[in-house]
């Protein structure tokens, strides 16, 4: 199969630069990772970020310049994705280090940085240390949208405890809701904002009085199938316990995670209020609503991370 771009193996061109050391070498990786490990004589600019193009015409004014750019590995995008670029810009002699760095390192070939014989985490897969973690309560968050034929009404809820336990990839844990602490953005300024506020935790949605908060035992996170680090890479399984009444609920979470090992989580989906007996506005239950008709599904957006404890 002919490269769908110009291509040089790695002994090729190490061949070059020994011949002509000031062949324009292109890294496109992040600075961190360049300075860590790259080719001897390449130049970085980064094609994640927004000034890829300007940095390249730094060095590289005449379009008619011959450029060698080179990522990650054959499996990578970052190469092609510059060399589309490059030619929309109006370069007319880009090629490809086949196979990029991991090839290069392959071949044997000599490599410079801070580290050379370093080979980072490709970052394409969540991995999970295993151990028990506390939810950070202040850096968590979960918010809500409810709406009827005529508006939506959005706003938030606090947790007031969590935990979770990480064994070979699996998650299981539970989480408490302050059902007390229920907030609304939609109507900020609005003196319906406390209208809408008491009728929400009235016995009509969730009974706060009696029921203060809701329970969320999760029986079972694992990683989805062939998922990826930036899309939704766990399904979820658990039962929660809201205005006394214990339902099963399911949603798929993109983890990873941040310092020191912390698991991040953000998820959106939407639940169906009348499985706890929220059934207030509900036309499955009543009759002649009028304007007092609310949609039966509760979309909810959150954003864990738990830190491992000490």
């Amino acid at each position: 199969m002919v490269p769908s771009h110009p291509e040089v193996t790695p002994a090729d061109l190490h061949r070059r630069l020994a011949d002509t050391p000031q062949i324009l070498l292109i890294d496109l990786l992040p600075p961190s990772h360049f300075e860590l490990v790259h080719l001897p004589h390449a130049r970085n600019a980064c094609v994640f970020e927004v000034a890829f193009l300007d940095n390249v015409a730094g060095w590289a004014p005449g379009k008619e310049d011959p450029l060698v750019v080179y990522g990650a590995s054959a499996r990578s995008a970052d190469a092609t994705t510059a060399v589309e670029k490059l030619t929309r810009a109006g370069y007319t002699q880009v090629e490809i280090l086949r196979g990029g760095l991991d090839a290069w390192r392959q071949a044997g070939l000599p490599l410079e940085g801070r580290d050379p014989e370093a080979q980072p985490d490709p970052q394409t897969r969540v991995v999970l240390a295993d151990g028990a973690y506390q939810v950070d309560l202040a850096d968590s968050r979960i918010e809500w949208s409810g709406r009827n034929p005529n508006t939506r009404h959005t706003g938030s809820i606090d947790l007031s405890d969590g935990e979770i336990t990480v064994q070979n990839g699996n998650i299981t844990g539970c989480f408490v809701l302050d059902m007390g602490s229920i907030r609304n953005f939609s109507l900020e300024g609005d003196a319906l904002q406390a209208v809408l506020l008491s009728h929400l935790a009235s016995d009509d949605f969730f009974f706060v009085d009696r029921y203060p908060t809701a329970n969320f035992t999760l029986s079972h996170g694992r990683p989805a199938a062939s998922a990826s680090l930036s899309s939704p890479n766990y399904e979820m399984a658990g039962t929660l316990e809201l205005r006394g009444i214990t339902a099963e609920q399911t949603f798929l979470a993109t983890l990873t995670t941040g310092e020191e090992g912390a698991v991040l989580a953000e998820a959106h989906f939407d639940l169906d209020r009348t499985r706890w007996a929220v059934i207030y506005g509900s036309s499955r239950f009543f009759e002649h609503l009028g304007m007092h008709m609310v949609f039966d599904l509760i979309s909810v957006e959150l954003r864990i991370t738990a830190r491992l404890k000490r």
